[in-house]
């Protein structure tokens, strides 16, 4: 594949994937889950506050609203540059979450929203939090459990089998379940944790299911014809108003 071909399906893949994230994002029960991140931040007027792994940087957005110092980070060039695009007044930086580019103690508070779910090492980027943060400071972990999605269907088998093999290709898909132990273990302190269901029953969210029934198929986990005639059910229980997903967030928080 030429340099030309590989940044055409890099962007598509980019496109397709904050189609998902905006469709998930304008949900009412989305917008609650970020609201309630904000308020378990203690944010300190002025202060500095990360966001890590911020896409195309809603949040930093809504932080900034809230009159703080807010700037985003993610890995990803083509994400980065969607988020310049639609906030061009805010602050971002492209750098991973076990290499932040923040000196010790700068940071008041840290926020990571859908994205120790895809690191090998989330132990290093909760040490990263750690060093960045001044004393005080507050972090704030929200996550889906990628395993315990709950979708609608005549095939419980089958879904069970999509859920879990989309699941197994991330880096640490339970990382929501850990959240806990990871805080402690990385020494913070006054460590909460929150359980909030999503439930989703609009088709905006299909694009979810493909995204979960391509991934089954291209790990072999389940044929083509399979997954077809899966999306296939579930396209006709969006079209009669029968379709729902279901998926928990965890969301801790804890003091440096």
């Amino acid at each position: 594949m030429s340099k030309n071909q590989e940044a055409v399906e890099k962007h598509r893949d980019t496109e397709a994937l904050l189609a998902v994230l905006d469709a998930a994002d304008q949900m009412p029960s989305a917008g609650l889950l970020r609201a309630r991140s904000y308020e378990l931040l203690s944010l300190v007027p002025s202060s500095t506050v990360v966001d890590i792994g911020c896409g195309a940087g809603r949040a930093v957005a809504e932080l900034a609203e809230r009159g703080v110092h807010a700037v985003g980070v993610d890995p990803d060039p083509w994400m980065l540059a969607a988020a310049r695009e639609r906030w061009s007044a805010a602050e971002f930086w492209e750098a991973g979450a076990e290499d932040l580019p923040f000196a010790n103690g700068s940071v008041h508070g840290y926020r990571a929203d859908k994205v120790f779910h895809v690191l090998q090492e989330p132990r290093r980027a909760v040490a990263e939090a750690r060093r960045v943060l001044c004393p005080g400071g507050r972090i704030v972990l929200v996550g889906q459990d990628w395993d315990a999605i709950m979708i609608d269907s005549n095939d419980a088998a089958l879904t069970r089998t999509i859920v879990h093999s989309r699941a197994d290709l991330l880096g640490t898909p339970r990382a929501g379940r850990q959240y806990r132990n990871l805080l402690l273990d990385g020494g913070f302190n006054d460590v909460t944790v929150e359980v909030h269901t999503s439930v989703f029953t609009d088709p905006a969210m299909l694009s979810l299911l493909t995204r979960l029934a391509e991934s089954a198929c291209t790990s072999s986990a389940v044929g083509r014809d399979q997954a077809d005639e899966w999306l296939a059910e579930q396209r006709r229980r969006a079209e009669a108003d029968r379709f729902l997903i279901a998926i928990p967030f965890f969301v801790a928080a804890a003091s440096a």
